[in-house]
């Protein structure tokens, strides 16, 4: 952690309160019902939000090291998630190949 006034947020606090916003909005709370049943966690947007505003008016270290463990723990948390398609480095040797035309039974 960098110690002093050159230390930024990772996030203007604009982009906190747009996420917590976000989280609380109807059309978020039902789409992360119908897909994990249950309510959207909002707290942690909240806490963020309220540690970067605390940042800017007092320059609390606190503060700074909450908004960097929050950070930090959303990257683990985003990395957990492993890609479903494995990514190719180059394209397959037959791409400029015309496709298959399927046979239609009539």
């Amino acid at each position: 952690m960098a110690e002093g006034s050159s230390w930024r947020p990772p996030r203007p606090c604009e982009a906190y309160r747009a996420e917590w916003n976000l989280c609380r909005s109807a059309r978020h709370f039902l789409h992360n019902y119908y897909v994990h049943g249950e309510r959207p966690a909002c707290e942690q947007w909240r806490r963020d939000l309220d540690s970067c505003r605390e940042w800017e008016e007092r320059r609390s270290a606190e503060a700074q090291r909450s908004l960097c463990e929050s950070e930090r723990a959303r990257v683990q948390t985003a990395r957990k998630h492993a890609l479903v398609w494995t990514l190719r480095q180059n394209p397959p040797a037959d791409w400029h190949l015309p496709l298959p035309q399927e046979e239609k039974d009539e």
